[in-house]
């Protein structure tokens, strides 16, 4: 087996996130299919702690943060993430890196027997056990495991991590997840388990009162950034952003610094600072120094990245209402300009409407362009949208002709923010990177 044929095998394989229209049930949403491949394959899952990421917002942010501190002090560590930005590899990484094709290949090798045993898998459950599986093969000393969707029918709550994680909650996927803060709460609620600390970022009330619930019932103590740790911001520039983190008002962590932007991710960080307390609570050795330099030395691209200067190009990966309202502020606070360039394109499930309300002010010009993803919205119905909020805009088409199009417009105070999707985020960087001379990011076959 080559690299293509595995990950071909991987999305023969029904694949939720590229399909449309679906019920988010428990007949085709549960834990059974993967419990009995992992099985099957001898529970790796088993051979690793772990901690669990759930939340609407941030919870990539906040895994990479934990991942980062906790490699930092030492530890082989295991990340799964998802979705990806240009490669499959991405979403499975040991020790920081990227795994290889050649593991991809064999761990699919090794699963493949058991998922053929295994009848009615999704592309999901496929990926989670071949994660599950280099973890335990490379025997990480812990892994940090974002969920994919919700959390209670999650592939990955098959785990009892050391420690639960509930990032910011807001309004995405609504039609399967519900329409109201409590519903979705309780649905990233589900990876609570009996006894397991949780640490939660602010929350809103109604959210808030479905995890205190939830908590009380599992009897699992319930960390709270905002009441039990806070943050006081330092200084704020487009290299980065310098704070101090305290626990009950006293500073624990001082001069503290992360190259991500955006206020936004000082929840985040404050969200990995809690967890990695509460992981030293439980017995691992996690230094001062290893939370700084974690915290100093994290990635994250497509989130308010800058690509370049003069004229400024950003790529953020906002796909709800919420997002892209931080995303406007986080632009107005960071950023001046002559013109902006909004490049938009967004998947078709999501609330284009509330998105535009907040990001079509900012803009001087607007280009609508689609993806190359099965759920993309086409840039005409962007346009139709766009001018029933009354603003002008272009359907460009592809998000490549929408990049050259802006670069050859901008002049150097002006500002390019190409946002929407992950997926558009993800192409916007390719084309910016071939039309600019710029080192490609590592793609997958077609």
């Amino acid at each position: 087996m080559k690299y293509k044929q595995a990950l071909d095998y991987i999305y023969s394989f029904t694949d939720y996130e590229k399909l449309k229209g679906y019920h988010y049930t428990p007949q085709d949403f549960n834990l059974n299919r993967v419990e009995q491949l992992l099985t099957l394959l001898g529970n790796p899952h088993k051979a690793f702690p772990s901690v669990h990421i759930a939340g609407t917002k941030g919870k990539g942010s906040t895994a990479a943060m934990i991942e980062s501190i906790l490699r930092a002090a030492g530890y082989r560590t295991g990340l799964y993430i998802s979705p990806h930005l240009h490669t499959f590899r991405e979403r499975i990484r040991i020790g920081g890196e990227l795994i290889s094709e050649e593991d991809v290949v064999a761990g699919i090798e090794s699963i493949r027997p058991m998922a053929e045993k295994t009848p009615g898998l999704t592309t999901f459950e496929i990926i989670t056990s071949l994660a599950f599986h280099l973890f335990a093969r490379e025997q990480v000393d812990i892994a940090v495991v974002e969920v994919g969707l919700g959390g209670r029918l999650d592939a990955t709550n098959v785990i009892t991590p050391l420690a639960a994680v509930i990032t910011s909650l807001s309004f995405d996927h609504t039609y399967l997840l519900g329409n109201t803060l409590a519903s979705i709460a309780k649905e990233k609620a589900g990876i609570i388990k009996e006894g397991i600390p949780v640490v939660s970022a602010p929350q809103k009330p109604e959210a808030l009162a479905v995890i205190e619930e939830v908590c009380q019932e599992k009897g699992a103590p319930l960390v709270l950034v905002g009441r039990d740790w806070s943050w006081r911001v330092l200084t704020i520039n487009l290299e980065g952003q310098e704070f101090e983190v305290l626990r009950d008002s006293i500073v624990i962590y001082r001069r503290l610094w992360i190259p991500l932007l955006g206020r936004h991710q000082f929840i985040n960080a404050t969200v990995a600072v809690a967890c990695i307390n509460e992981l030293c609570n439980q017995g691992l050795g996690i230094p001062d120094k290893a939370v700084k330099e974690g915290l100093r030395q994290v990635r994250w691209p497509g989130r308010l990245e800058i690509l370049q200067k003069r004229p400024f190009f950003v790529v953020d990966g906002a796909h709800n209402v919420d997002s892209a309202n931080r995303l406007a502020e986080a632009l107005r606070e960071l950023f001046t300009w002559r013109r902006c360039i909004l490049i938009f394109g967004a998947s078709s499930d999501k609330d284009i409407p509330g998105m535009l309300r907040e990001l079509l002010p900012l803009a001087d010009e607007v280009l609508f362009a689609s993806a190359h993803h099965p759920r993309a919205t086409p840039p005409e119905k962007l346009a139709e949208e766009a001018k029933g909020l009354g603003y002008q805009s272009i359907s460009v088409g592809s998000v490549r002709e929408a990049v050259q199009k802006a670069l050859v417009e901008a002049g150097p105070e002006d500002l390019i923010c190409a946002t929407g999707s992950l997926f558009l985020v993800a192409e916007a960087r390719e084309a910016w990177a071939a039309l600019t001379g710029h080192r490609m990011p590592q793609k997958d076959p077609l």
